[in-house]
């Protein structure tokens, strides 16, 4: 009997840090749903009939004015905004580089918490303005083309670290609508696709990376439609009901195939070079 062909490994044989973040003070509501934004007014002492109501008027000052001041949402009654203010926060990653091209290209890198950092791009073309946003400190795939892939994976990025990454861009462009205006016009928009290709695998941090792009995409606040999302992942099995059915986002071009292939119960990368069975690959995305 033949012994089987080992197989090469998707995956460095590294030591993932776990992720560590500050423990009680204040939440912070970038990242929310609205489901766990609901519930921590609740738990916060917000009545329960009110709730749904008054995450309407945060969320629109949040993310469709881009407020971070619960002062200035002249909506909200003094009490309740004091009760926000002591309870919650509105927290972005931290820009600590900024660099612009000739061609208006703008490259961030941004501290998130523990200190960490990572990289987002704005690039600007004529009919549109991409944002690159990352998903992952380091990443555990070891492609080819990819520098990342070299570094070791430290932790995934919080919903509200992916959230932050295009709010912080809006504020660079001043992107953020006044009142009276309307964020129906996809021409006046300066931020128009976001494309999770910056460091790491956005599968390998389903949830978060899915929680953060259906608030990007909420009607109520930055609005960015299903098609302007892109996630080209290295490690998904097209065959695969589960991306299908829980997927946010699109492939990069509706003509173009994915870039894993299947073979009966077995992924197959085309860049990587490597395969795994599709049980592991698809693993990040069940439910």
């Amino acid at each position: 009997m033949t012994a089987p062909t080992a197989q090469a490994p998707i995956t460095q044989d590294v030591h993932t840090i776990p992720r560590k973040l500050p423990e009680g003070g204040k939440t912070n509501i970038i990242g929310l749903t609205r489901d766990q934004l609901r519930a921590a007014l609740i738990a916060a002492g917000c009545p329960e009939k009110q709730a749904k109501m008054r995450v309407g008027q945060i969320w629109q000052w949040v993310y469709f004015f881009g407020l971070r001041d619960f002062n200035e949402m002249t909506n909200l009654s003094k009490d309740f905004r004091a009760l926000l203010a002591d309870k919650f926060e509105l927290v972005l990653p931290e820009v600590v580089t900024r660099q612009v091209s000739e061609d208006g290209t703008r490259k961030y890198l941004v501290r998130i918490q523990g200190g960490h950092e990572v990289e987002v791009v704005y690039i600007p073309e004529t009919d549109r303005g991409t944002l690159c946003i990352s998903s992952q400190v380091g990443c555990t795939l070891t492609c080819s083309f990819c520098h990342t892939g070299t570094q070791k994976l430290v932790r995934n990025l919080t919903a509200g670290e992916i959230v932050g990454q295009v709010m912080l861009a809006r504020d660079d462009l001043n992107e953020w609508p006044v009142k009276g205006a309307s964020n129906a016009d996809p021409a006046a928009r300066l931020v128009s696709n976001v494309v999770l290709m910056g460091m790491g695998e956005p599968l390998y941090n389903f949830e978060n990376v899915r929680d953060a792009m259906n608030i990007v995409m909420d009607g109520e606040g930055i609005a960015l439609g299903r098609r302007a999302l892109r996630c080209p992942p290295a490690v998904s099995c097209p065959k695969s009901p589960a991306p299908r059915r829980k997927s946010v986002v699109c492939w990069p071009y509706p003509s173009t195939p994915p870039p894993m292939r299947c073979a009966t119960n077995w992924c197959r990368s085309t860049k990587s070079g490597t395969s795994r069975p599709c049980s592991m690959l698809c693993a990040p995305i069940r439910a």
